[in-house]
């Protein structure tokens, strides 16, 4: 009844959510004391470098409201790194609104150490024949909290979330998304990929809403992990609400270990099961840091890699 209320209502205010709920969102944004705008007016194409490091025993959050409006294009790079040894809580809480025919990039970047703990809110809203994309990219932290939320508001607007994780040590990582069809003809793709080593512990939870009036949308979510050692723990919980017939929603997951015969052929090249292994967490980390936006990124990329793989960045860069 309270969610029919909302709907009938017609607000975007009341509507507008963030992807770990009101309280997580209101404290990020007090914690960060001022929340900062990045515009690109109709028309304009603008990019935007944000960093975030961690501070020793404190909490460095940033509040940041991302606005294309009617045909722009905005492409964003956010790093959260810890340069300097240390413990606390960084993170950041993202607003982001595309108007008619804007095209948003939102790239994030997490390579922090196991003694720091990662907060990534986002809440996304996209008007008619609007497009954003957010790449998540988490590689370390020893705990790490996601949450997304997409309202594609208006007809034949579109929300690609595109999720790389690496879970290592005692890691835990948490992510949960929402994306809710509102306009008509839109999609939506939730794609996950990642691997977990060592004792790490993974959920994901991936729900698409596709709401009445969102006649045609279509809504995709995979997730595909490849269980590295025995110890850890993988959760997929996919979930489909659906309240209009003409729509479509899909829904998948591969999740394993390497296969033997792959692990025997590796080792009659001459590797151990270990090194065998200890490939897939290199390739993760090597993939980051060719796909990374800038230099800055791909330098905090290199430094995490260099403490989980011996000689990461002589031997594989």
């Amino acid at each position: 009844k309270k969610a029919d209320a909302m709907e009938q209502s017609k607000s975007l205010a009341a509507a507008f959510t963030q992807g770990m709920g009101e309280e997580v969102s209101d404290w990020i944004r007090e914690m960060a004391v001022k929340t900062q705008s990045v515009i690109a007016p109709a028309g304009s194409t603008h990019t935007a470098h944000i960093q975030i490091n961690g501070v020793n025993m404190g909490a460095n959050m940033a509040a940041i409201d991302l606005v294309a409006h009617e045909g722009a294009t905005l492409d964003v790079a956010i790093i959260v790194d810890s340069p300097t040894a240390g413990t606390g809580v960084t993170g950041s809480s993202l607003r982001i609104f595309a108007a008619e025919g804007a095209h948003v990039t939102v790239r994030r970047v997490q390579t922090l150490d196991d003694t720091w703990t990662d907060l990534d809110d986002m809440g996304l809203f996209a008007a008619d024949n609007a497009t954003i994309e957010v790449h998540q990219t988490v590689l370390g932290a020893g705990k790490t909290y996601t949450g997304l939320a997409g309202d594609l508001r208006g007809y034949n607007s579109t929300i690609n979330v595109y999720t790389h994780y690496l879970g290592h040590g005692e890691q835990e990582l948490d992510f949960n998304y929402v994306l809710r069809h509102h306009g008509a003809k839109s999609t939506c793709n939730l794609y996950a990929n990642g691997v977990l080593a060592g004792s790490s512990k993974k959920t994901l939870r991936g729900t698409i809403d596709l709401i009445r009036g969102g006649k045609g949308a279509v809504g995709h979510e995979v997730d595909n992990v490849l269980l590295v050692d025995e110890g850890v723990s993988n959760k997929t919980v996919p979930n489909i609400l659906c309240n209009e017939d003409d729509v479509m929603g899909n829904h998948g997951a591969t999740i394993g270990h390497i296969k033997a015969d792959q692990l025997f052929y590796l080792e009659s090249r001459g590797l151990s099961p270990e090194q065998a292994e200890q490939m897939f967490v290199t390739a993760t980390l090597e993939d980051a840091w060719l796909n990374a936006a800038n230099d800055v990124t791909k330098q905090a990329v290199a430094r995490l890699g260099n403490k989980l793989v011996e000689n990461f960045e002589e031997v594989y860069l």
